[in-house]
């Protein structure tokens, strides 16, 4: 089960819509969600599902590189070259997860949005926070999975910021299905991997692995 909730192999997925994969226990429950949003006019859709340990390592490093954006805590793109690699590492963490750490490596966390009302609001969708606020696009979607997500056995890891992972009510969970891989994370197993790999600012990360995977790994944020 290492190879799994590291994000190098999976055997346990199904494919959804034409790019999307999910763990096959949570499929089911995805669907029935769906279908009872559906009937009260909110389109629960997936941006992103199932994502593997290479393409988490791509966004990271293209991250740290600058070929995409670092988003500070309002949304807003952060000027990467007045950063120490320190604090690049810390506001990429914000989020992005490390590869091998992604809650996607699972097939059990996938991201959401409403895509009619985004099509109805006629803006360039980039999945931050103010979309999912009063007066964004995906503000309906928000509030009907605050109030029934939990009744299919979703909930959101995310959704409160403690210091660590920012909020994301876009980001939804499979409890049960996902607590099998959160029991087997190893910060020890997840060094060697990092070790091993080619990602951008190695030797910053593994400095400071430890702090990291409590802080953004078990999202146990500053109050340590």
């Amino acid at each position: 089960m290492t190879a799994t909730w590291l994000g190098i192999e999976h055997n346990d997925l199904v494919p959804i819509e034409a790019n999307h994969q999910l763990h096959q226990d949570v499929l089911p429950d995805f669907e029935a969600m769906q279908k009872a949003a559906l009937e009260q006019g909110i389109n629960v859709n997936l941006v992103s599902s199932y994502r593997t340990f290479d393409k988490q390592l791509s966004i990271w490093n293209r991250k740290w590189c600058g070929e995409l954006p670092i988003l500070d805590m309002q949304g807003k793109p952060t000027a990467i070259d007045l950063l120490s690699d320190q604090q690049k590492m810390h506001a990429i963490l914000t989020w992005s997860a490390l590869p091998g750490t992604s809650r996607h490596h699972w097939g059990t966390d996938f991201d959401v949005y409403d895509r009619q009302a985004v099509l109805n609001s006629g803006i360039s969708f980039e999945l931050v926070d103010e979309e999912y606020r009063p007066g964004g696009p995906c503000a309906e979607l928000a509030d009907w999975l605050t109030h029934h997500a939990h009744q299919f056995g979703f909930f959101r890891p995310f959704e409160t910021y403690r210091g660590g992972v920012a909020c994301e009510l876009w980001h939804l969970s499979h409890r049960t299905t996902a607590m099998q891989y959160e029991k087997l994370r190893s910060c020890e197993q997840l060094a060697a991997k990092l070790s091993s790999s080619q990602i951008a600012g190695k030797s910053t990360v593994l400095a400071h692995i430890e702090s990291v995977y409590h802080r953004y790994v078990l999202n146990q944020g500053t109050s340590l």
